[in-house]
């Protein structure tokens, strides 16, 4: 009995040291020190803070780069590497960079105001893809899911990891090794942990809710073709509706009332990372035209105005 007790003992106090003991986020490759901010000339070392960032707000912000970021490998005037992530917004949605970089903590916004078309940038730079984001990423297990922002990463994670200098030193793209592997079909991407809030942030990015001159009630995710991916959102939202392809574009695209009332049960889970910025507006003003349409009237919603 007294073993009995000694050893259940021993069991419960090892799973409370796995528990609250540090976990560490390994840091992509090697921090150089020049590449560190003046005034604070070492790596980061508790990196706690970083971890508790939930991992439904970093698969919404993967979504959200698959549409309106890229990691950006680029020559210096010398032939070096230089690395950074840009998120790009028009002006009018500050906001929503604005609340990205309250939770990463990282990068820095810049602002560009043409008069044409004015807008706003979250850079983050090599430092901060290293030690933070990549990691945090490879951490949770979440990853790009458009084809051209993956070759960004796996390229951009290749460098780094092999501490590549020099732009002239970088090898073909198709000799380098995937750090994850895409799905092989519609159905694996939505058995994807991280999958529904990707589509959160991917509606940011290239989603629109609004109502036709026929008084339809739309919702729409548009982008470059990717077969698969936007087959995997017909499984998502349950419906038949054919995929268009248009001038080299996919095009998911949803009307009628069942498919309408799937589209609201999906942005009103409490259980994902909500819309934000101008599209969460957007998603109201919708919401409210839907409610004072004879057609859609009868339909359940969310208790937001």
């Amino acid at each position: 009995k007294i073993l009995a007790i000694v050893f259940y003992l021993c069991f419960f106090a090892i799973i409370l040291f796995i528990f609250n003991k540090d976990i560490s986020l390994p840091t992509i490759g090697i921090i150089h020190k020049n590449a560190l901010k003046k005034g604070n000339k070492s790596t980061r070392l508790d990196k706690q803070g970083y971890i508790s960032i939930p991992s439904s707000f970093l698969a919404f912000l993967v979504g959200l780069i698959d549409g309106d970021g890229y990691i950006q490998v680029s020559k210096t005037s010398k032939g070096f590497i230089t690395i950074k992530l840009v998120i790009s917004f028009h002006l009018e949605d500050i906001s929503t960079l604005e609340y990205i970089h309250s939770v990463l903590k990282i990068g820095k916004i810049n602002v560009y105001k043409d008069l044409r078309s004015p807008t706003c940038k979250l850079v983050i730079n090599k430092t901060d893809l290293q030690e933070v984001f990549f990691p945090l990423l490879i951490y949770h297990n979440i990853f790009f899911l458009t084809v051209t922002r993956m070759n960004q990463f796996n390229l951009a994670m290749y460098i780094m990891k092999n501490d590549i200098k020099l732009f002239n030193q970088i090898p073909d793209i198709n000799n380098i090794p995937a750090v994850f592997e895409l799905p092989k079909n519609p159905l694996d991407y939505t058995l994807l942990h991280f999958f529904r809030n990707w589509i959160v942030g991917f509606t940011c990015s290239e989603g629109s809710f609004f109502i036709k001159s026929n008084n339809d009630g739309c919702f729409q995710l548009k982008q470059r073709i990717h077969t698969d991916l936007f087959e995997s959102f017909k499984l998502i939202f349950d419906t038949n509706r054919k995929i268009d392809t248009t001038n080299s574009f996919n095009q998911f695209g949803v009307s009628s009332i069942s498919d309408v009332q799937k589209v609201i049960n999906f942005f009103s889970n409490s259980d994902l990372h909500p819309l934000v910025g101008l599209k969460y507006i957007q998603y109201v003003k919708w919401l409210n035209n839907l409610r004072e349409s004879s057609r859609y009237r009868n339909l359940n919603y969310p208790n937001i105005k």
